[in-house]
């Protein structure tokens, strides 16, 4: 549709209204780096998610308080209620959690975080979370010493100098040795927090202490039907009628649909705000071709006059504002990796990780793609209008 001659014709004029140009460049390529930033992340986090979706966590099921979720420290369990779970059918096994915050010291600083109480014989949590060990070895059945978060190792992250492996740490006024670091999660908040057994939490809180989580473990080929089972048993032990429970009950795979909903809505969201960004952007590419048009009536007299052809003047003005969406893609894919790599190595040193860009050679010549293509229908009626003239009226013209 359009030759060698016409290419560096189209290129030459672009040189010339440059300015122009410039600007319909920058109104795409912004549309274009927020869509690359954005698309990155999101599939960052679904990584992210696939990661820690895989593995001993499909049978997992976890049991917490309605409403205020992970970080409520008022709502327990009983003992009977554990006991209670792990009768229900399709139950292989169930264990208590607690969930406290507590005060650790170190010289005059005091800093607060959850401490993480459970039964080493049963560390259905650790498979749950995919909690591995860094440094150190993992609790077992007496002992009285933690085992820390990752931040702890780190100088500056929860207090100014770092710990080590059989170093005391102070919590609650109770000096504990540190038996072990686990590997960094990717959050500040998950990364201070440390871990004990089921006794050291009754000897910080007394024997009456209550769970705060349980964690059950349940036949995977009928997950669905363990869930109701739960949930029935608890609300006969804490007397309750259906649909007023205070409690939920999750499946690890519940878990995961949900926050990959969550994500869905929150980048869907982004791009349409991108999106209508472009479609802005195109608009202004549209009329930036059309000024072109008439501004250049009596080249394109001249060029049909010597015999340029309708399809060869189309051809042109369609190579211009796809050219023009090309460099624009180019330039915002390149920004808006320059802008994720650097944003992934601040959050990285920040402590979240999880928070990690992704790329893929999809996302590079799909942003690129989708920058032609809208500058290319952006041309299109402009490229029509263009070839539709008549030779002896655009000569004519002034």
């Amino acid at each position: 549709m359009i030759g060698k001659e016409s290419i560096k014709y189209s290129l030459r004029n672009l040189k010339n209204r440059k300015t122009r140009s410039v600007f319909t460049i920058f109104s795409i390529l912004i549309g274009i780096a927020t869509i690359f930033i954005f698309v990155s992340f999101g599939m960052g986090l679904y990584n992210y998610i696939e990661e820690i979706s895989t593995g001993s966590s499909a049978n997992k099921i976890l049991i917490q308080p309605k409403g205020t979720g992970f970080s409520d420290t008022t709502f327990s369990f009983s003992e009977r209620e554990v006991d209670a779970v792990k009768s229900a059918s399709g139950v292989y096994e169930a264990t208590g959690i607690y969930f406290k915050t507590v005060e650790i010291k170190q010289n005059d600083k005091l800093v607060y975080t959850y401490l993480i109480g459970y039964d080493p014989n049963k560390p259905l949590l650790l498979e749950l979370s995919d909690l591995e060990i860094f440094r150190g070895r993992n609790l077992e059945s007496g002992d009285k010493g933690v085992v820390a978060g990752y931040n702890y190792l780190i100088p500056d992250k929860v207090f100014s100098k770092g710990y080590s492996l059989n170093q005391n740490l102070e919590v609650n006024g109770e000096k504990l040795r540190i038996i072990g670091f686990y590997e960094s999660i990717g959050s500040p908040q998950d990364d201070a927090q440390i871990y004990v057994t089921n006794d050291v939490v009754k000897e910080l809180f007394g024997d009456d202490v209550k769970y705060n989580w349980i964690v059950a473990e349940g036949d995977v080929s009928r997950i669905d039907n363990v869930v109701e089972n739960i949930e029935r048993k608890l609300r006969k032990e804490r007397d309750l009628e259906e649909g007023k429970e205070d409690f939920y009950v999750q499946t690890y795979e519940d878990m995961i649909e949900t926050y990959k909903v969550v994500l869905d809505i929150v980048i869907g969201f982004i791009i349409v705000i991108a999106l209508i960004s472009v479609l802005v952007s195109s608009v202004n590419t549209a009329n930036t071709m059309i000024i072109s048009v008439l501004e250049r009536k009596k080249e394109i007299g001249i060029i049909k006059s010597i015999g340029g052809t309708n399809s060869e003047i189309f051809g042109i003005f369609l190579f211009e504002s796809s050219f023009l969406g090309f460099i624009a893609g180019s330039i915002g894919v390149f920004l808006g990796w320059i802008f994720t790599f650097v944003a992934g190595e601040i959050l990285e040193v920040l402590g979240y990780g999880f928070l990690s860009p992704y790329y893929s050679f999809n996302l590079f010549a799909g942003c690129i793609l989708f920058a032609m293509i809208t500058g290319a229908i952006a041309g299109v009626v402009p490229a029509v209008k263009a070839s539709k003239t008549n030779p002896v009226e655009t000569l004519r013209y002034e």
